[in-house]
């Protein structure tokens, strides 16, 4: 009998260990956003099983107006978070030891968009105007913007006037702004459906004005790369959301319903996410999620190049804030 007892026991234990030697390792993902195609490729990931397959568990928290990702990992409430890098760099050097260790985005989708009636052909008509701009991060590039045209942000015939635009493109449709901020993948497609055609638009891109900066990178804190195993997660993190990103841009139609299946606010239609999805799949273009130094060095440029009270996203060369770390072992 005691043999009997001592052979089930050790049995026991051979599974138990067996169990935990499978256990899949658990992640936490901030997105900069709600859930929308935006984040197609990490949805995609978790829906289809990749990241099953690179025994991980990932759990993705969408964001929101009132939800900062810096904030929540600096808290401790996210392993890993999408921001845009003026972002990042400015949480850096405000105490948020944030490292880039990927870049799923190398193309650019932020617009600075002009109605029809705005009487704005060029940056030459800016002064007078009133512009839109986000806020909570996303004002970095257009401040480097004025600063690199030297127009004040205070208003005035000589300046523009700045309003703190809400993520939907109703100033411009009410009237409210001769300008506003737009995602190629979101806002901009508002305008659209409103009956506005492209045609009769403004359109400045940020990248073609020499003011392009790197949006929806994935961010850690640099303490956590210390350790082997934390950045062997990550390497798999980011391998399965590549895999999930080029199955969305193939899939345009399935990652848009796997988006609607995850998304419990029902706000967008299927039309509008499959569209969401195309555009920022193509964002992704070129991208194995490695950063491409030369991309890197231009965002930092374009923050030094205007640093003054309007744009204080950084104010001296950032140090350590990125690695390869990570995608070296893609």
């Amino acid at each position: 009998m005691k043999t009997k007892l001592l052979g089930a026991l050790v049995g026991a234990t051979v599974l138990m260990g067996a169990s935990g030697a499978f256990a899949q390792d658990a992640l936490t993902l901030q997105l900069k956003w709600v859930t929308q195609g935006q984040f197609a490729g990490y949805y995609v990931a978790k829906d289809l099983g990749y990241y099953e397959e690179e025994n991980l568990d990932v759990t993705i928290l969408p964001g929101g107006p009132d939800i900062a990702p810096e904030q929540v990992i600096a808290g401790g409430g996210a392993d890993v978070i999408t921001t845009w890098m003026a972002a990042g760099l400015a949480a850096r050097e405000r105490g948020v030891p944030l490292v880039n260790i990927a870049q799923p985005f190398k193309q650019t989708a932020l617009q600075l968009v002009c109605g029809p009636d705005s009487g704005i052909t060029s940056t030459e008509d800016f002064p007078g105007k009133t512009l839109g701009v986000w806020f909570f991060g996303n004002e970095y590039p257009f401040y480097a913007w004025m600063a690199k045209l030297g127009l004040s942000t205070e208003g005035g015939e000589e300046g523009v006037e700045v309003i703190r635009q809400a993520f939907s493109a109703d100033p411009l449709l009410q009237g409210q702004a001769d300008c506003i901020s737009t995602m190629r993948y979101n806002e901009f497609k508002q305008i659209l459906d409103a009956g506005i055609p492209e045609e009769d638009l403004v359109i400045f891109d940020y990248v073609a004005e020499g003011v392009g900066m790197l949006e929806d990178g994935l961010y850690v804190l640099e303490d956590r790369l210390e350790d082997p195993a934390f950045v062997d997660q990550m390497t798999r993190f980011v391998r399965a959301s590549m895999r999930g990103w080029a199955y969305a841009a193939e899939n345009p139609e399935e990652a848009a319903e796997i988006i609607l299946n995850n998304d419990q606010t029902g706000a967008m239609t299927l039309d509008a996410q499959i569209y969401q999805v195309e555009e920022a799949a193509a964002l992704t273009q070129g991208s194995n999620g490695a950063l491409d130094e030369a991309d890197y060095r231009q965002t930092v440029d374009t923050l030094l190049s205007a640093v003054s009270p309007d744009n204080p996203a950084i104010t001296a060369e950032p140090e350590g804030a990125w690695t390869s770390i990570v995608t070296d072992g893609l």
